[in-house]
């Protein structure tokens, strides 16, 4: 049965996972989470400090052109528990979106180029919309939770050697957070495309036998004439005709 025309939709839904895919990772690996505003600029010279989930950066005096950054880790204890609990569903979200999208490209693989064997395609077409829409709820939350934190400004005790004071001027939302909404809806759209696909079962029409005659010998009809078991064969009527008009 030919099925290619019934997966339009899940081929775009295909695309806009593996695209959300790669902007899950961007999100993930960008500083720009929190921005902190801060008055004194006698270290951080830019008067702004980028703090994301992995590591905080801001420009200083020593190296003017480059960020200057600590990295944070899990184990941190001064660390609010929203930045740990990112760093792990954010990870979570790039691996269940390399599975989507990996899932994603078998199903479709089923239905541009499989003949025989489809038994599980309704399987592997659920799988790849759950795997999308898990990875999109994995990075969902961290983000509109982080989200919340700078809304609420909210305050990070940082260590003496990070340079940051504990309350900032102001917080702003920063751009992985921006990206990273966006990421999560199209993972959405693309799983509700994925689970809302209907396997085609058509009732395949019966065909007409086709005629056994042959078509060099026209369609006329001959009898063979059998004696005792054998085939004679039958007589030409011109024969016949000359026969009776000598």
């Amino acid at each position: 049965m030919y099925l290619v025309h019934t997966a339009h939709w899940q081929f775009l839904g295909l695309t806009l996972g593996f695209l959300a895919w790669i902007l899950t990772m961007v999100t993930a690996g960008l500083n720009e989470w929190r921005l902190w505003h801060m008055d004194d600029v006698s270290v951080i010279t830019s008067g702004v400090a980028w703090v994301g989930i992995w590591k905080v950066c801001f420009y200083t005096h020593v190296l003017p052109q480059m960020e200057f950054c600590r990295r944070i880790s899990m184990s941190d204890s001064f660390l609010p528990v929203e930045i740990p609990v990112a760093q792990v569903l954010m990870a979570l979200a790039v691996i269940c979106g390399l599975a989507g999208s990996i899932s994603g490209g078998v199903a479709m693989r089923m239905v541009y180029f499989t003949v025989e064997d489809r038994r599980n395609i309704r399987l592997v077409f659920i799988l790849t919309g759950t795997l999308y829409l898990f990875s999109g709820s994995c990075s969902l939350v961290p983000l509109v939770w982080n989200m919340n934190s700078v809304l609420i400004n909210s305050t990070i005790d940082f260590p003496p050697e990070y340079y940051l004071p504990v309350v900032p001027v102001r917080q702003q939302v920063g751009t992985a957070i921006g990206v990273g909404i966006f990421a999560s809806i199209l993972m959405f759209i693309s799983g509700l495309m994925f689970l809302c696909y209907k396997y085609a079962r058509h009732t395949l029409r019966s065909v007409a036998p086709r005629s056994t005659s042959n078509p060099l010998r026209g369609p006329w009809t001959t009898t063979a004439q059998r004696s005792n078991g054998v085939n004679k064969g039958s007589d030409n009527p011109a024969f016949l005709s000359e026969e009776v008009s000598c």
